[in-house]
């Protein structure tokens, strides 16, 4: 049984510690600086222990996964110092492995950049280790990964792409659905009803993809009938510059994670 404290029980944070007390794989820990969040998790989960000190969670595991704000990260540092023997897995956004390392000294370091479906056991997590990690590490950690949805595993330089990707654009899903479910209200549909419409019309869009693995262009076509409602429907998102519009949403956040990661980096370099 792999022994893991969870630092830090916030929204991502609990739903990691939440996932894992339902694997008989994993002893959970938790730790909160906030004594009712604490209270309020080990009421829902009698399986994890709590401790009341920062030292006894980082002490009773073997693996400590961190789930604190990046701005809190910093007033770890000293008592994980002290304990560079331990397996670390961090969600900090914006922090690279080589902070982690140049500030802790661990040799096994993971980053993980997981979406907020997390809460649902449907997060996409990135997965990143720091160069020369063990590889039973490397395999419980994306196990602690796919505990939560799916995981890849990836050249941390994509960490900021994966932002974009995933991270971030999440929310522009949410968007999206709003934005068709305004639609069909203006058609005469409620919007309460348009709204599970459109999630459901996404969800199966989803799955048709996932099990044919086709190219989204090719299934978009089957859809567009010559002289239809479809390539009616899709000559207006063309003109509206909705590919672009989305293209460029992708590219901002990248670029402002990118930013935060060569600022984090600068900070060692001082």
């Amino acid at each position: 049984m792999t022994s893991i404290s969870i630092i830090g029980c916030g929204n991502m944070g609990g739903a990691i510690a939440s996932a894992l007390c339902q694997n008989a794989d994993f002893r959970v820990t938790v730790y909160d600086s906030y004594r009712p969040v604490l209270e309020s998790f080990i009421s829902e989960h009698g399986s994890a222990s709590a401790t009341s000190s920062l030292d006894e969670a980082l002490d009773v595991s073997d693996y400590i996964l961190i789930a604190v704000k990046p701005q809190v990260l910093p007033s770890l540092y000293s008592s994980l110092e002290k304990r560079a023997g331990k397996k670390i897995i961090s969600i900090a956004a914006g922090v690279p492995t080589a902070v982690l390392d140049s500030r802790i000294g661990a040799r096994n370091i993971a980053r993980f950049m997981p979406n907020i479906a997390a809460k649902v056991g449907k997060a996409v997590t990135a997965v990143s280790f720091k160069e020369g990690c063990d590889d039973d590490f490397r395999r419980v950690s994306m196990s602690v990964a796919e505990a939560i949805g799916s995981a890849f595993e990836m050249d941390e330089k994509l960490i900021s792409a994966f932002t974009g990707l995933s991270g971030s654009a999440i929310a522009f899903v949410f968007e999206f659905i709003h934005a068709m479910a305004m639609g069909g209200t203006e058609a005469g549909i409620p919007y309460s009803t348009s709204v599970e419409i459109a999630r459901d019309t996404l969800i199966s869009a989803c799955a048709l993809q996932k099990e044919t693995g086709k190219n989204p262009v090719e299934l978009m076509s089957q859809v567009c009938s010559a002289a239809g409602t479809t390539i009616m429907g899709m000559d207006a998102l063309y003109q509206g510059g909705f590919d672009g519009a989305v293209v460029n949403a992708v590219t901002s956040s990248y670029r402002k994670s990118a930013e935060f990661e060569r600022a984090a980096l600068e900070s060692i370099r001082k």
